[in-house]
């Protein structure tokens, strides 16, 4: 006996459901997550000290000072940018600039910025923060008395990491209260970069489940979700084929 349209119908309604169910689970839980959870908390503002404000009375050296001295050391071709920033209460200028030379040599499909820190009021320029300096700096950016727990030099990261797709080198000091938070510390920019806590770490999980981007959790154009996205429309259409030719009032007498 032939076997009719309704029993594959519902043949591929109830495994497609059952599949799609366990990621449509993932998503409400990320969804209730994502909306209750104070936004705030999760960047870890709550933890940041306001980044102090440098005197208007300084007597800062004009910038072209500073690219003269690095200039003399190598090419620059173009200029990414220039900002005075404050490191442990003195004034620096932050430039970072990019050399077409070193990016055709090194053979880079994107330019590398190259950075340098120069004292604002002498023009001479200084090496990237050492271990003690980055300590220091993520501490004064900590609000409270925080204590430190342990402190990684990171040359390089992955698609997963907390701190992917950030400046490196950067010094990571974990901080034992509260909520195990780690300061990322740029070496060569001489600022802070980023906050991450238990509730990120949470919230990142929960996103890379609801991006479904397994490899660097951001995409949200990635094949396995349209796939899914598709196979969740197809499993929609079918539930409602189902009812409608499953219903006493569509049959004929």
């Amino acid at each position: 006996m032939a076997k009719s349209k309704h029993f594959y119908i519902r043949r591929f309604h109830r495994y497609f459901g059952v599949i799609l169910g366990i990621q449509f689970f993932l998503w409400t839980i990320g969804g209730l997550y994502f909306s209750w959870s104070n936004m705030d908390e999760i960047h870890g503002d709550f933890q940041k000290k306001e980044v102090p404000l440098l005197s208007s009375n300084i007597q800062l050296v004009s910038p072209s000072v500073v690219l003269d001295s690095i200039k003399r050391i190598h090419r620059i071709d173009s200029l990414v940018s220039i900002q005075l920033i404050e490191i442990l209460g003195k004034p620096f200028y932050q430039i970072r600039c990019v050399s077409a030379i070193n990016h055709a040599a090194m053979g880079h499909k994107t330019m590398p910025s190259m950075n340098h820190l120069a004292d604002a009021i002498t023009g001479k320029l200084r090496g990237a923060l050492s271990e003690q300096e980055a300590i220091a700096v993520a501490t004064a950016r900590y609000n409270g008395s925080p204590v430190v727990k342990s402190v990684e030099y990171l040359t390089n990261t992955n698609g997963h990491h907390e701190y992917r797709e950030s400046p490196l080198p950067a010094y990571a000091i974990s901080f034992e209260k509260p909520l195990h938070t780690t300061v990322y510390v740029a070496s060569e920019l001489g600022t802070v970069q980023k906050f991450r806590n238990d509730k990120w770490r949470v919230f990142d999980f929960l996103w890379m489940l609801h991006t479904m981007d397994f490899e660097k959790r951001d995409n949200i154009s990635n094949w396995l979700l349209r796939a899914f996205s598709i196979f969740g429309l197809l499993t929609v259409i079918s539930g409602f084929v189902l009812f409608f030719i499953s219903a006493k009032w569509g049959k004929k007498p």
